[in-house]
């Protein structure tokens, strides 16, 4: 047992950090059209998008530590860690890109809501 579990971290000292550190971008909540929307339909949303930004902030934070341990190994002389880190650097800045598109999509259709329900 003793064996299996000496091997096991070693084979996971091998790896790439990016194959260690997995981090897993939250699914995107769709926004309605709030011209044809119900209160329930934009409170269901406002939820879905709370909870995207939190998970969303989950992965931000997975993809910076990523960022950082991929710079270190570059630090270190690990010429694939530049690849690696630059991934990351891109995938960080689709995370706050997808955030931000969200929140102006909802805010869209909140207007849209509005000026379609005036009381």
């Amino acid at each position: 047992m003793r064996l299996q579990t000496a091997l096991l971290t070693l084979s996971l000292l091998t790896l790439p950090v990016s194959v260690v550190i997995a981090c897993e971008a939250p699914e995107t909540p769709s926004v309605p059209d709030g011209a044809g929307a119900t209160m329930e339909d934009m409170i269901a949303t406002q939820t879905a998008i709370k909870t995207f930004q939190a998970s969303n902030a989950e992965y931000l934070t997975c993809v910076d530590e990523q960022m950082g341990a991929e710079q270190n190994l570059v630090d270190e002389g690990d010429e694939s860690a530049k690849e690696r880190y630059a991934l990351a650097a891109a995938d960080y800045n689709a995370a706050v890109s997808r955030e931000e598109q969200i929140a102006a999509d909802f805010n869209t259709a909140i207007r849209d809501f509005k000026a379609a329900n005036p009381d």
